[in-house]
């Protein structure tokens, strides 16, 4: 049995997109196992992944260079392995990457694409082109370890049995988030025929959602009540979930469960769509030639007035469900 390193430390959404793509490796190279490295509270998006050990760690432990020789010779302690893939690529990897490399480890790493994702979001690029899905660069760092692997790009229903609506309001910038009195119209309108579930995280998203509870009927605010394991399984079970470019659009992905996804300042042609999504069903003002401005949804708009997010109309979110 071969064994391979992988570490991908953050953020939550780029965690949960490299799961598709282990699944499939494990699937397609049945003789080699993969010692997966992330944060602890990670675990639940890898359980059940057959050929896969999860090493859950606290980054805080393992702060700076000393930090990573220290994690370096937990693992080489830990595991018996040959290969290194590093999906993530930044600072606190490359020192890992080194260390691995001196060693006489074989060590491949993401190509994150830097200088096409800076012209792609050049708000003076007129030309706009589809950069490669980030599940195709997580890909190729096995690939650059000298293994096959084709992805499906189809996500895989965890139920049959689906029922009700789940929206997720936040997302982590402004530049990814449609104004909540927007997303409220929304949920308003769909609940008169649909079971809704509110979606969200951190104590200013609960009390806002719990709000929202308060005044639409037929709603329930799931957030602050769920593990990460129980938010997957209720996701499983959902007709539709409305998200935004998102940790849950890839919640969806991971379920099964197919996604109504809203853009702003960002853009599915950054690669960031949700693995086996349809882009038939992403929600964006296209004849903006400003978009996308960022890769990440964490600038400042350009124009001052949020136009890529402040002219999508209640009704056409509603058209698109």
């Amino acid at each position: 049995m071969t064994r391979i390193l992988a570490y991908r430390f953050s953020a939550f959404g780029d965690v949960a997109m490299t799961v598709p793509v282990i699944t499939e490796f494990l699937e397609q190279n049945p003789n080699v196992e993969i010692v997966m490295v992330s944060r602890k509270n990670f675990k639940d998006l890898f359980e059940g992944i057959p050929n896969l050990v999860f090493k859950g760690i606290n980054l805080d432990d393992y702060k700076g260079v000393f930090g990573m020789r220290k994690l370096s010779k937990e693992l080489m302690d830990e595991f018996d392995f040959k290969h290194v893939a590093d999906l993530h690529d930044v600072i606190r990897t490359k020192i890992l990457d080194r260390i691995f490399t001196r060693k006489g480890f074989k060590v491949s790493k993401i190509d994150k694409g830097k200088d096409e994702k800076e012209h792609l979001t050049d708000i003076w690029n007129l030309e706009k082109t589809q950069l490669k899905k980030n599940t195709e660069r997580y890909a190729e760092v096995f690939r650059g370890l000298g293994f096959n692997l084709e992805l499906s790009h189809h996500y895989r229903e965890k139920s049959k049995e689906k029922s009700g609506i789940g929206i997720a309001p936040f997302a982590q910038h402004k530049g990814k988030m449609l104004p909540l009195e927007k997303t409220f119209e929304v949920a308003k309108i769909l609940s008169q025929q649909h079971k809704i579930y509110f979606f969200g995280g951190g104590k200013n998203e609960v009390e806002t959602l719990n709000n929202w509870e308060s005044q639409i009927p037929n709603s329930e605010n799931l957030a602050g009540k769920l593990t990460l394991k129980q938010e997957l399984e209720k996701i499983s079970h959902l007709e539709l979930m409305i998200s935004m470019d998102s940790a849950n659009m890839h919640l969806a992905s991971l379920v099964g469960t197919r996604c109504v996804s809203v853009w702003g300042s960002t853009h599915p042609f950054a690669g960031f769509l949700g693995y086996g999504q349809s882009e038939n069903d992403v929600v964006q003002i296209k004849d903006l030639t400003c978009r996308p401005c960022s890769v990440f949804g964490d600038k400042e708009c350009f124009r001052g007035d949020w136009a890529c997010l402040e002219e999508i109309e209640v009704q056409k979110v509603i058209k698109k469900i």
